[in-house]
């Protein structure tokens, strides 16, 4: 079954509305655009002020690029939230607009209703998956942080580390649980098993099942982002070029190969260089 959902192909184009659906058209992705651009500039922002914060002694160290400002406690939190529900708008929009578009199209047809309702509430249940997993992954940046800056056993060896994790995230790309959860994010509306959303509690739902094959697809590379660092402003282009590039792209789920030989190429050069045989 794994084997067959992971060839499941992209599926024919949605064809082209009525003349009078283009408006909708320009007015969906033009909104789409101008949030991409918004979170964007945003979390461009927030990663040069990042930068530009005092850090370990070993300016090298990508581990230190993983402290997020806003105080301590609660505060913390909700600063590496808010930073993270930004940085995951501007990264996976590119890719997510799409398939909430050929779910718009496939919902107008079916029932001849607006779609929009359901097609917002598929898009905040998604990003609330991600959040989820922001939420999740704090104790881990933060317990990197602290031990980076206070360990320089740690910060010696965190290059290594960030090496050999680039260089696992590239060889899950090539594993069938990465294939079977890309195909789902990949496949046109009807080509899953999950009915099309008719109600507020359905749209929830479609959302929430595709934030989660979304995560678990982008898990290797999300776990890349974060050893490069997550305020990595070119670790950050690298990933979101990746990761629409094996959801978009033609020609079935190359595109994810691709992405993986490249991560164990950077990897294996990390690691070469961490252990002296690089510059």
């Amino acid at each position: 079954m794994a084997v067959r959902d992971a060839r499941l192909p992209i599926g024919p184009p949605v064809p082209d509305p009525p003349a009078d659906g283009r408006g909708a058209r320009w007015l969906f992705f033009g909104a789409g655009v101008l949030l991409f651009a918004i979170c964007a500039a945003a979390t461009f922002a927030h990663g040069a002020s990042v930068a530009a914060m005092p850090m370990v002694d070993d300016p090298t160290m990508s581990v230190a690029r993983l402290q997020v400002p806003g105080g301590s406690g609660w505060a913390a939190v909700a600063s590496f939230t808010g930073m993270w529900l930004v940085m995951m708008v501007a990264m996976m929009l590119p890719s997510l607009l799409p398939s909430l578009w050929r779910y718009r199209e496939a919902l107008h047809r079916f029932d001849g209703a607006r779609p929009q309702r359901w097609i917002m509430l598929m898009g905040l249940a998604y990003f609330a998956v991600w959040v989820l997993f922001g939420l999740a992954t704090y104790p881990v940046v933060a317990l990197a942080t602290v031990a980076g800056s206070g360990l320089p056993v740690l910060a010696r060896s965190a290059p290594l580390v960030v090496g050999t994790v680039v260089a696992l995230a590239g060889f899950l790309q090539f594993s069938r649980w990465k294939a079977r959860h890309l195909a789902y994010c990949r496949a046109a509306p009807g080509q899953h098993p999950d009915p099309l959303p008719d109600g507020a509690a359905s749209a929830w739902r479609a959302g929430w099942r595709l934030g989660r094959h979304c995560v678990c697809a982008c898990a290797g590379l999300t776990a890349s982002l974060l050893a490069l660092g997550c305020m990595d402003l070119r670790a950050m282009a690298a990933v979101t070029g990746a990761i629409t590039v094996e959801r978009l792209a033609p020609g079935g789920q190359a595109g994810r190969r691709v992405v993986g030989a490249l991560a164990i190429a950077a990897g294996t050069w990390l690691i070469t260089r961490a252990l002296g045989g690089g510059a």
